[in-house]
């Protein structure tokens, strides 16, 4: 169900946030204030024929403007702690298996180097910042649809700040 108030809030709490008046809004849609001015108020909605443009002006997707800012997830999978920790050890099993000189293991380390700017293989060699790779994992696997239980956060890492930073990004993105 369509709720024009909280789209209307929505639009005009970005609208303030870019320092825009109704009219400048008006004025660069082609439409008047007083249609802005509705719209905020919930009394009607936007044409669909200007809501790219609308978007664009405000800085955020037509998804967002129509869900009145609120994030509609719908998650792909579950996943927990423990399957992002395997995933980070297979590339420790993969310079076992195959040897560390081995090119297969050397492009992926190089490419992950290279991609986020660190050391992998030092970063696997230390608790914390092994850890920080799974949290790493985690999420990204939350911001592409995955769903993880709280719980299953704070008994799947020993240190707190990951516990921590996990469970403040999985709440972000409405895991409860």
């Amino acid at each position: 169900m369509v709720d024009s108030i909280r789209i209307g809030q929505y639009i005009a709490s970005l609208r303030k946030s870019k320092g825009l008046t109704q009219n400048d809004l008006g004025e660069r849609l082609g439409v008047s204030y007083q249609a802005v001015s509705k719209w905020e108020r919930g009394e009607t909605l936007p044409d669909v024929s200007l809501l790219v443009d609308l978007a664009n002006i405000l800085e955020t997707t037509t998804d967002s403007i129509l869900n009145g800012g609120k994030r509609i997830m719908e998650y792909t999978r579950k996943i927990s702690v423990e399957q992002m920790r395997e995933g980070i050890e297979c590339f420790e099993k993969i310079g076992q298996l195959l040897g560390k000189d081995n090119l297969f293991y050397i492009g992926a380390m190089d490419g992950i180097d290279n991609r986020m700017n660190i050391e992998f293989e030092k970063y696997l060699s230390d608790s914390y910042t092994k850890e920080a790779m799974i949290a790493e994992a985690t999420v990204q696997n939350i911001a592409h649809g995955a769903y993880i239980d709280l719980s299953d956060i704070k008994k799947g890492f020993q240190h707190s700040h990951w516990v921590e930073k996990v469970t403040e990004y999985a709440l972000k993105y409405g895991i409860k």
